[in-house]
């Protein structure tokens, strides 16, 4: 780590007099009174020496000239950077001691002896918490800008401002920022753009009170606020679940607060400030995008035969791993599965969407919860839990998670369901047997999805609905490949099979809609939507499918994979070459010797024309971006309109999901769609519709 000493870049300080005398705290001896009598806790010796050595620092810039002699004391060959803030750790338990497991990292921590939580925290995590990005080193850890140095020292030159439109808050790889012993008497909100910051020292100075908005920065294992005027400390630092460290000795802080920490440590008050933290402002609603031009608006509206379905995709987080290890920023009270499965059912049954397709439904709550609430809303289910439950016992099984297909009962008629377990898929495959990487990369995931074959019970359209959930390890992505891979080539076997099956006999027609007693019930026809429940539709001669290419196809789910992928580039376009970098060298016998190839003709929902930028579909604070997709065949269907995005004021101020607003870290996507007709039963075209 090299520190920097800037002084230009703060050149817009404005400096005090030489002859200012900076207010000085008085060095008590070690804990107040109230303390003093009473076995002073290993958290509480830690936090009066690392204040010790906040006060030993007042001088200009000491952190960096510490730093900058340590270094020449050694060759350049190997320059070990000594950490001026090192405080000898004490054999009982530290000062917020880390909750996950610890590696080495490039970048030393505030205290050495304490490194930063690395993935292997997140092991046994099914879905996508840590960020599915090969390059990060630190997968649960946002990795900073590249830059030649990441600590800046200004501590202790008599600094009394620091403006909001200051270059400091452009200085987004910052580290380490050192401010202590200055005349500050306010940090500004901007200090939330430096998001990489891990330790923050800001004693020393005449704050009497810190923006709500350094809860923000999630990295941060140290915030010294030794030595000013604080009475109280933000709610919002209830976010900061990797602080180690709340630096607070030598303020006149309310005492119930500073008794937590010299109780129990930091971590204590970060749970407490967190469960107790106001509940913010809801977002607005999330707006729907017209995808459709004035032409196919005015066809679709002036021909009642079209048909129109919605699907929406939805990882739910299950019960099992909804945990504060891994949720560590996320109210204990928002994060029990009572209060977050309200509101995913209520989310649900808003959209009212023809098909549901969720992830991560464990056993229990499939057959306890969902299957209760939304067969009244006209909802029958489709379910298999991932292959893991067959070797449990009833009740660790009920906890075990896979795919859910819901349906709207009264419009379709379930023909066959289909599931595919890669796992099993990949042992049956002649070129696969002899392959030590299927063996030891492919076999030991156990993830699954669900094949619907669909048909509507007026039309006779046939509608093939795939669920999926790919494995979510940014280290594994020659499995996701062989995963979505294997789902595409079962999904082709089941389509020209259905394509075999005959067309249905047409529906007499009778005065009433008797065959349809359902399709009056609140919530049948989605909101918004045309109808299909019309006269034309009983009239209509069943479509023949020549192969399965001809049956409107949607592929959605959890691919744990972003759009730069080579998950997403074979899905997208077809083909693969067989040395593509995300196969990592491994050999998977035709797929690494030939390429992979697909004839489907997908595409992504959400990169129809107009529908702008994909948004995030994954919210936390190591990972902001896209990994769920609704995939569709484009010579069988269309798209009219897709579910916008969270709103992006709204996302600015928060850390990450689940929250009070959104109970899952990802986040539902729905598209609607239109049928098109089959080109060997058209009589017409229809404009607007190619």
């Amino acid at each position: 780590m090299q520190h920097h000493h800037h002084q230009n870049s703060l050149s817009h300080y404005p400096s005090p007099p030489n002859g200012h005398a900076h207010q000085q705290h008085v060095l008590t001896q070690g804990s107040p009174v109230s303390v003093a009598s009473q076995v002073i806790s290993s958290h509480w010796q830690q936090q009066l020496l690392k204040c010790e050595m906040s006060r030993s620092s007042r001088s200009p810039h000491h952190r960096a000239r510490t730093s900058a002699m340590a270094s020449r004391t050694v060759t350049k060959s190997a320059i070990p950077i000594t950490n001026p803030n090192l405080v000898k750790q004490l054999p009982a338990e530290t000062n917020g001691a880390p909750k996950e497991s610890d590696s080495p990292q490039d970048i030393p921590d505030p205290d050495p002896a304490e490194a930063s939580p690395t993935n292997g925290a997140a092991v046994n995590h099914p879905s996508s918490t840590v960020a599915p990005i090969a390059e990060a080193p630190r997968p649960t850890a946002i990795r900073p800008p590249e830059n030649t140095w990441n600590s800046l020292d200004m501590g202790g030159v008599k600094i009394k401002n620091i403006p909001p439109s200051s270059g400091l808050f452009t200085f987004t790889f910052l580290i380490n920022l050192y401010l202590n012993h200055n005349a500050l008497t306010a940090i500004p909100p901007q200090i939330a753009k430096l998001r990489h910051l891990e330790l923050l020292d800001i004693s020393g100075n005449n704050l009497s009170n810190i923006p709500p908005e350094l809860g923000m920065l999630t990295q941060l294992k140290e915030l010294y606020l030794f030595d000013n005027h604080l009475t109280t400390i933000p709610s919002e630092l209830g976010t900061l679940h990797q602080l180690r460290t709340l630096g607070i000795e030598g303020n006149p802080l309310d005492s119930s607060l500073k008794a937590i920490v010299q109780k129990d440590g930091t971590p204590a008050l970060i749970s407490y400030l967190r469960d107790s933290c106001p509940v913010p402002a809801p977002p607005p609603e999330r707006v729907w995008k017209d995808l459709m031009n004035e032409l196919e608006r005015d066809t679709l509206a002036s021909d009642p035969s079209v048909e129109t379905f919605s699907v929406l995709c939805y990882n739910i987080l299950c019960e099992k791993y909804a945990t504060e290890r891994l949720y560590g920023y996320t109210p204990a009270w928002a994060l029990s599965w009572e209060y977050r499965k309200e509101l995913i059912l209520t989310e649900v049954m808003n959209y009212d969407a023809d098909f549901l397709c969720l992830q991560e439904v464990d056993i229990a709550q499939y057959e306890g919860y969902f299957i209760k609430h939304l067969s009244a809303q006209d909802y029958e289910g489709v379910y298999w839990p991932k292959s893991r439950y067959k070797t449990m016992n009833d009740t660790d099984r009920r906890q075990v998670d896979g795919c859910a297909t819901f349906y709207k009962a009264s419009k379709y008629k379930l023909v066959e369901k289909h599931l595919i377990e890669f796992s099993a898929v990949a042992m049956q495959r002649q070129d696969f047997k002899k392959t030590d990487d299927m063996f030891n990369r492919v076999l030991g995931k156990d993830h699954i999805a669900v094949v619907c074959l669909m048909e509507d019970k007026q039309t006779g359209t046939r509608f093939i609905i795939a669920n999926a959930h790919i494995h979510w390890d940014p280290a594994y992505r020659d499995v996701k490949l062989v995963q979505v891979a294997l789902l595409v080539e079962e999904i082709e076997k089941i389509s020209n099979d259905f394509a075999k099956y005959p067309p249905p006999a047409p529906p007499t027609p009778a005065p009433t809609h008797s065959s349809s007693t359902d399709s009056s019930e609140p919530g049948a026809g989605g909101a918004g939507e045309p109808s299909t429940s019309t006269p034309n539709h009983l009239s209509r001669t069943p479509p023949v499918y020549t192969d399965g290419t001809k049956i409107p196809l949607i592929i959605c789910g959890d691919f744990n994979s972003v759009p730069e992928s080579g998950v997403y580039e074979f899905l997208s376009m077809g083909t693969l070459p067989a040395n593509h970098a995300d196969f990592m060298s491994h050999m998977y016998g035709r797929y690494t010797s030939e390429g992979l190839r697909h004839r489907l003709g997908l595409k992504s929902a959400y990169a129809a024309p107009g529908a702008g930028d994909l948004p995030l579909t994954n919210y936390t604070p190591s990972y902001q971006g896209v990994l769920d997709y609704i995939w569709y065949s484009a010579n069988t269907v269309s798209v009219n309109a897709v579910l916008g995005g969270v709103d992006k004021g709204y996302l600015e101020k928060v850390v990450g999901f689940p929250n009070a607003h959104f109970p899952s870290d990802h986040v539902c996507i729905i598209s609607e769609f239109r049928v098109k007709p089959p080109r060997e039963t058209s009589t017409r075209p229809l404009p607007g519709f190619s």
